[in-house]
């Protein structure tokens, strides 16, 4: 807390927060730290698995199998959130389940899910589009600042 709070902290209040920080469980950091990266790590091996098939099996280079590669990691971030299992999943994962693709398709289709009671057009539309608005503007904004900085790289490299 800021100091400005602690001030005007009654004596009441100051007991409490000793007696709650006591009771407090600690949280298994270094644990939680090696499950995100084992998960995380584990969803990018099956995307590369996914990706190798499509250009082994598929006659996809293996610069144009990451499309597909992408659509399929969605596709099963988004069926496995609609069937639960994506959530409990991520329960034990932590951070490790948020790499982009899955994340995303996980978060967006559980917005369209909770929220479908409302409607098609202002429940799961409206919502579902309230989150990836906000990345999908953040995703464009910074793709001009990188081709802007490109742009001016290239140009005064050519001088």
């Amino acid at each position: 807390m800021s100091s400005s709070k602690l001030k005007n902290v009654t004596p009441a209040q100051e007991k409490y927060q000793k007696l709650a920080k006591k009771h407090e469980i600690k949280r298994p950091i270094f644990k939680n730290c090696i499950c995100a990266f084992l998960v995380g790590g584990l969803i990018c091996l099956i995307g590369q698995g996914i990706q190798t098939v499509f250009y082994v099996y598929f006659d996809f280079t293996e610069r144009t199998a990451g499309n597909p590669t992408v659509a399929t990691l969605i596709f099963l971030a988004v069926l496995l959130t609609g069937f639960g299992v994506y959530d409990r999943f991520a329960q034990f994962a932590g951070a490790g389940t948020a790499v982009p693709v899955t994340g995303f398709a996980n978060s967006i289709a559980s917005a369209a899910i909770e929220h479908r009671t409302e409607g098609y057009v202002l429940g799961v539309g409206g919502n579902m589009f309230k989150l990836a608005g906000s990345v999908i503007v953040f995703g464009t904004v910074a793709a001009f600042i990188i081709a802007l900085i490109k742009t001016a790289f290239i140009q005064w490299g050519g001088m």
